[in-house]
């Protein structure tokens, strides 16, 4: 049986870093990864130098789903997976990107906490920038519960649509919600 996981990424640096550079994926370091297991109904944490237990949970799934993972989260672990040889083709695989299918049919981008507020009973508990400084103080722990609470966040709205084939989407200007269904 093949699993569908629910990921997202922290980094210890960003685009913005002088060493780093726009676009420059293949700089980023990653701290921590957090996935939820269909198969095995649990949500696990990675540190960098996990990255190969990482990449056997990866290579049992045919389905990946995460919140702007396209843009991000695949490009900084599919660059790792090559670099270390992993054999793991994350392009390949079955991707639900909730943010990218939100942004075709609305034609607007929207933040994770603005699409969980309107869909679930609260938010995210924090911004992805201060992610970087949680690693950089050592609160690797406080770190794993941020990225892991990400994940569930994405996971909920995931399966919500599953469930009803619709999520409310603020506008990102007005605030008004409307109904969205996409292909899932």
């Amino acid at each position: 049986m093949t699993d569908t996981l629910v990921f997202d990424i922290e980094t210890q640096n960003f685009f913005t870093d002088p060493e780093v550079g726009w676009g420059n994926y293949q700089a980023l370091k990653i701290s921590v990864v957090g996935v939820y297991s269909y198969v095995r109904n649990e949500f696990l944490t990675f540190e960098e130098h996990e990255l190969g237990k990482l990449a056997e949970l990866f290579r049992g799934s045919d389905r990946i789903v995460g919140f702007s993972m396209n843009r991000y989260d695949v490009p900084v672990l599919q660059n790792y997976f090559l670099r270390e040889k992993h054999g793991v083709d994350l392009w390949g695989k079955q991707r639900v990107d909730l943010l990218e299918e939100v942004e075709l049919a609305t034609g607007q981008r929207i933040s994770l906490d603005k699409l969980a507020r309107a869909n679930l009973p609260g938010g995210k508990t924090g911004h992805g920038s201060e992610a970087i400084g949680l690693f950089k103080e050592g609160k690797m722990e406080e770190l794993k519960k941020y990225c892991l609470k990400d994940v569930e966040i994405t996971k909920d709205l995931y399966d919500l649509y599953r469930l009803r084939r619709f999520l409310y989407v603020p506008h990102r200007v007005t605030g008004e919600t409307s109904r969205v269904s996409f292909i899932v």
